[in-house]
């Protein structure tokens, strides 16, 4: 299956050489560097795209020679289906009755729904023998959320000031107090605002959460999905929800954003001054956990948060020990690399805190940042980079 942020970079690539192009031009281009691109990865070999026209959609482009109708009512089903899911396979015998679309029994498609400030449009995709539901349903939600996001974004590009000051208000200022820890954390965005998150929830003297995320992409986009997500936990946290509970409600409002990028993992643990660890992992690259004779990670959890309507979550525990040390990173930080190409990798985390373990929580953050910066040659950072580190002491 196709890795999620391995998708959305491939396709974000793409639209990043679109940049200049706005409107319609925006979609067809999308649509054919998807066909041209991604049709075999995904099973797709051609592709159709629909404006909104009053009661009707007319065909305004196709990836080849045309053989779908020219106008669809609103009332068709294949539209009605498309646009109330914003994501769609039609594959079954129900979903062809009455369309213009389905006048061949052979055909299957999927449809996406896109939405500007005072129309949608519509994209539909003839699919070939191979393809898997599961993958495309994750592409093409992935799809519609890069378009609508770029569309968005593009209205609001005057307000990346307020975004970063909005970021920043979001950011802790210090780090809690917890009886028998060092906690510290650090972001480093790699535009004016990032897609990378942390965040301390402080229940009472014997007790604390902590979270670290990475929205997919960086900059506006990216910030505003932040923002969702800070508040969103928040709030469902302080209503005394369990944890996997409240970020299954949480991947449902991220999914329904029209202002998000496509998806963000997310780490999310609670802590007690006694040492027990509850925690659940949205795809996010798992944490480190030194403790005297050995490194464990934290598997438990599910998918990323957003692509999909529904996840399922797990709970997963640790027990925290004097000497123990909780590393917690975002992939911007394993993914430096240097100018031979060379990651830095969790190996190169390892190494660096067994060696350096001493350190309080704070010089152990701000000492592998630096260290993965010089490994960078102190190059520009190319993606975000967030560090949380937990020590028992």
């Amino acid at each position: 299956m196709t890795n999620p942020k391995e998708f959305y970079r491939k396709f974000d690539a793409l639209l990043s050489e679109l940049d200049q192009i706005r409107g319609l031009n925006l979609l067809t281009e999308v649509l054919t560097k998807v066909i041209n691109f991604l049709g075999s990865d995904l099973q797709i070999k051609r592709g159709f795209l629909y404006e909104e026209n009053n009661e009707t959609y007319d065909l305004v482009y196709s990836t080849r020679s045309q053989s779908y109708p020219d106008v669809i009512s609103k009332s068709d089903p294949v539209v009605m289906l498309t646009i109330k899911n914003g994501c769609y396979i039609f594959n079954e015998p129900q979903d062809m009755q009455y369309s213009a679309i389905f006048y061949r029994e052979d055909r299957i498609l999927a449809g996406v729904s896109v939405d500007g400030e005072s129309k949608k449009w519509l994209l539909f995709f003839q699919l070939q023998p191979g393809w898997e539901r599961e993958e495309l349903q994750l592409s093409l939600n992935s799809i519609r959320k890069i378009i609508n996001s770029r569309i968005s974004s593009q209205h609001f590009k005057d307000y990346i000031k307020q975004a970063e000051i909005i970021q920043k208000s979001l950011l802790p200022e210090r780090s809690p107090a917890l009886k028998g820890f060092d906690i510290a954390g650090k972001s480093v965005p790699a535009e004016i605002v990032g897609g990378d998150m942390y965040d301390y929830l402080v229940f009472d003297n014997e007790r604390i959460g902590i979270a670290i995320g990475d929205a997919s992409g960086h900059g506006l986009p990216a910030a505003l999905l932040v923002r969702d997500v800070v508040t969103g936990l928040r709030m469902g946290i302080e209503k005394h929800l369990k944890i996997t509970y409240a970020l299954e409600k949480l991947n449902r409002v991220i999914h329904r954003s029209r202002l998000s990028t496509s998806f963000i993992s997310l780490f999310y643990c609670e802590i007690e001054s006694n040492g027990n660890l509850i925690y659940t992992n949205a795809g996010h690259p798992s944490p480190l956990l030194f403790k005297n004779d050995s490194i464990e990670k934290f598997p438990v959890g599910g998918i990323v948060l957003g692509p999909m309507p529904e996840v399922t979550l797990h709970r997963g525990f640790k027990e925290l020990n004097t000497g123990d040390i909780v590393l917690m990173f975002s992939d911007g930080l394993i993914e430096r690399t240097n100018s031979l190409g060379e990651p830095f990798e969790v190996d190169r985390i390892i190494e660096f805190v067994k060696t350096h373990r001493h350190l309080s929580a704070e010089q152990l953050v701000d000492s592998l940042i630096d260290t993965a910066y010089s490994f960078g040659n102190e190059e520009e950072w190319i993606d975000d980079i967030t560090v949380v580190a937990l020590k028992k002491i």
